[in-house]
């Protein structure tokens, strides 16, 4: 765990009170993670797997991917290549009321 650089950014200014640094916020990490699909297996199933084996998904080929911000879909798009790496191209950014219905 980091230790603060700076705790005074956590007080806030006058008039401010009980509210944290907006620089503060910007600044702490999150995971953003691409979901192709998803599968609901038994474990019998999932011991059976051996390379080369193939697991559907619930997703139809062409269907957009769900982009998620720790956990929580945030947009979805499609795969796209940068410079010999894989990227995703937002055809949705998911409303924040939706998002906070989700939670």
């Amino acid at each position: 765990m980091s230790e603060l650089n700076n705790p005074e950014e956590f007080i806030p200014e006058s008039g401010s009170k009980g509210q944290i640094h907006g620089d503060v916020l910007q600044n702490i990490p999150v995971t953003l993670s691409i979901e192709v699909g998803r599968a609901v297996i038994k474990i019998r199933d999932l011991m059976r797997l051996t390379q080369g084996s193939v697991v559907e998904l619930d997703r139809i080929a062409g269907e957009p991917l769900n982009l998620l911000v720790n956990n929580t879909v945030v947009a979805q798009g499609e795969v796209v290549l940068v410079n010999d790496r894989y990227g995703i191209r937002l055809t949705r950014v998911v409303p924040a009321s939706e998002r906070l219905d989700n939670l």
